[in-house]
């Protein structure tokens, strides 16, 4: 058994340093607890290949209105998060956008399947509006001359990844947390509780409460019990960067997605000139390879949706894994094993969610209780206690 020295301790330990253990760790901090990150390369992460398009309502799909939810929360908060982020920072800029985004259909069966989403909308209250072909070109001149149709959404908005994790990097460093630039290689357990963790520095960290915000690596850490968390899978996306000189600007003003052959694509124009599409969904493990076909494919797509583009310079090809849970919705709040919280399988949504998860968790941190909110995302709704509970209900 690993002792711990008590005189080390700190009340938060956050595994993870990447957008969600991150805000998690500063809003934890800004309770007044005393937190720790560790992580070898903190501001890394799956952030920093994300678009960063903050699309609640563009991204819904059917059966999913409990995350609905959760992200339209998150969303609403960006904007004082943004510019709280930004004072903590010392001037950092996250690259928070309001810009709306347009979803287009290049044919007729796509426009069939977007009306259908925008009555779905309709019936949940949300706010879109219905967009002939005619009028979506009119609203982003560069689209194609093919498209049928198109939605709207004029409140998702988007928000630079890269920028995000920097200015929360700094923002903990100046609220007191400590962090650890080291890997944590092992969970500890004492009496049934986690208490803390080992590094790779063979250097102990004790504390009253773990946060594990490992993304796609979560559930592999060892000392972690059979059964605390579902296995978390790793979803590969592969991101294009491409400059727009100024000559060419403005060449998008809003966020636009679609379907393409099946798949979804989407186009990010940022203020400073680069124009991020993305992204592939690849099942392909821990491997985070680019590789000719997913930049075909999504030159191809857009290049179908925005023909201009292929004039553009291409600046960057990335690839990033998203934590994916079984049922595609986050893992937030207390797990099955006492003084272990889980901040993890956010898939697609992870740059969306980073706000409301900080707020949510860093409560229960600071106070025991788990709000509202976050109930449905609990990691114990995959114990097999609750999975038999539900069954006889």
């Amino acid at each position: 058994m690993t002792r711990l020295s008590s005189a080390a301790r700190t009340d938060v330990l956050v595994i993870g340093g990447g957008l969600i253990g991150l805000a998690v760790a500063w809003r934890a901090a800004q309770r007044g607890l005393r937190t720790a990150v560790v992580d070898p390369s903190p501001g890394g992460g799956a952030g920093r290949v994300a678009a960063g398009m903050l699309a609640p309502v563009t991204e819904l799909q059917y059966g999913e209105e409990p995350l609905l939810r959760l992200g339209m929360a998150s969303n609403e908060r960006y904007a004082d998060f943004a510019a709280e982020l930004t004072e903590a920072s010392g001037g950092q800029d996250t690259g928070y956008r309001r810009c709306g985004t347009v979803a287009v259909a290049l044919d007729s069966d796509d426009r069939e399947e977007l009306r259908e989403l925008h009555a779905f909308h309709r019936r949940l209250g949300l706010e879109s509006t219905w967009l002939t072909g005619r009028e979506a070109r009119k609203l982003e001149p560069m689209l194609a001359p093919g498209v049928r149709g198109g939605l709207h959404v004029a409140d998702d908005h988007q928000v630079d990844g890269r920028r995000l994790l920097t200015a929360l990097l700094r923002a903990c460093e100046n609220s007191g947390v400590l962090v650890h630039r080291a890997e944590a290689v092992e969970l500890l357990v004492e009496g049934g509780r986690a208490v803390g963790a080992r590094l790779d520095t063979r250097e102990t960290l004790a504390a009253t409460q773990v946060v594990l915000a490992a993304g796609p690596h979560s559930h592999r850490l060892a000392g972690l019990p059979e059964g605390v968390l579902p296995a978390i899978r790793p979803v590969k996306g592969q991101v294009l960067r491409l400059r727009v000189p100024d000559a060419y600007r403005p060449f998008l003003s809003r966020n636009v997605r679609a379907v393409v052959r099946g798949q979804h694509i989407y186009l990010v124009p940022r203020e400073n000139g680069e124009l991020v599409i993305g992204a592939t969904t690849e099942e392909q493990g821990y491997d985070t390879t680019v590789t000719a076909g997913g930049v075909y494919e999504l030159l191809r797509d857009a290049h179908e949706l925005v023909p201009g583009l292929t004039e553009l310079p291409l600046l960057e090809t990335s690839a990033g894994l998203r934590p994916g849970s079984p049922d595609n919705a986050p893992l937030l709040g207390p797990t099955a094993l006492p003084g272990l919280v889980a901040a993890t399988g956010h898939y697609r949504n992870g740059v969306l969610l980073t706000p409301v998860t900080a707020d949510l968790l860093a409560e229960f941190l600071a106070t025991g209780e788990l709000p509202e909110l976050a109930r449905p995302f609990t990691p114990t709704r995959f114990s097999p206690a609750r999975s038999t509970t539900k069954a006889l209900a």
